[in-house]
């Protein structure tokens, strides 16, 4: 191998590792968000564990959220289930990016 093909080898594979880097990058900070039903199916899927559930719910538009510092946007949503014959409502927020739940509380 010449020292012209030795470098151009060495550009194309530089070229190839800086264009992986970029597009990793990219796909890392631009995740798309976990979907409102797959936050819901898990928040069910808990519930359920604890006895059956009425019904449930889900805002599909995310809502911008901010405490403190943090800034994030959520998904709101809610469990109806009956507890000592009487319907519990529970609402909860879910991290739109992640899924995480963030609160979930009896009303």
């Amino acid at each position: 191998m010449n020292k012209k093909e030795t470098v151009t080898t060495l550009t194309l594979a530089g070229s190839a590792s800086l264009a992986t880097g970029l597009l990793t990058s990219w796909l890392l900070n631009h995740k798309s968000s976990v979907s409102a039903n797959g936050i819901l199916e898990t928040v069910r899927k808990a519930f359920l564990k604890e006895g059956p559930i009425e019904g449930s719910w889900i805002e599909m538009k995310k809502a911008p959220l901010q405490k403190f510092a943090i800034k994030t946007h959520v998904y709101y949503g809610g469990v109806t289930r009956y507890e000592d014959n009487k319907l519990i409502q529970y609402e909860f927020l879910a991290d739109a990016k992640t899924g995480t739940i963030i609160d979930i509380y009896r009303l």
